[in-house]
């Protein structure tokens, strides 16, 4: 009999232990929505951005990814996928602000980060504002694509690719020029 109490008391303590653990990690994740108004900007591609991401100023939370949908340009026949955010409301981000697909490491997710520009006028917070300004992904597969192309595309060596060195010639063999 004391050793199934000592089961159960052992077990409840176990539960509680991962009944903390949970709520820490849904404290420190920062997993809520963020209220707030909404802003959007077009780009040419957004991989591995999700819908419900972070939108991140200087590496602090201040928005997050609303939707995203998949548009054509009016006269072009390009597709661009237009972002919409929502960024908190003490947020004032001017006009030239500048949108990027950011990593948060070499394995890691994306998220949208922004660069603050210098304009004085600011995104209008009525729902209808839009950064002009993106700035896509960069893609490491592409990345090392260029770089195994530019290495076999006919790189000479350091050594062979630098030019013969000219012909000196001894001052005293040189003509001279005649003085008026």
């Amino acid at each position: 009999m004391g050793r199934n109490a000592i089961e159960t008391i052992l077990g409840a303590v176990v539960i509680m232990i991962a009944a903390l653990f949970m709520v820490f990690a849904y404290s420190s994740a920062d997993l809520r929505k963020v209220q707030g108004y909404t802003v959007s900007a077009n780009f040419p591609m957004v991989d591995g951005l999700k819908e419900g991401g972070d939108v991140k100023l200087n590496g602090v939370k201040v928005g997050s990814i609303a939707s995203m949908e998949l548009i054509t340009k009016p006269g072009f026949e390009q597709y661009l996928v237009d972002v919409k955010m929502t960024i908190l409301p003490t947020i004032k981000l001017p006009t030239d602000t500048i949108a990027m697909v950011a990593s948060e490491s070499l394995l890691g997710g994306k998220y949208l980060s922004l660069e603050i520009g210098v304009d004085e006028d600011l995104v209008p917070q009525d729902g209808n504002g839009r950064l002009t300004r993106t700035q896509a992904p960069m893609r490491l597969d592409d990345l090392i694509g260029q770089l195994i192309y530019s290495n076999k595309s006919g790189a000479a060596p350091a050594a062979a690719a630098a030019p013969p060195a000219a012909a000196s010639v001894p001052a005293a063999s040189a003509p001279q020029a005649a003085h008026p």
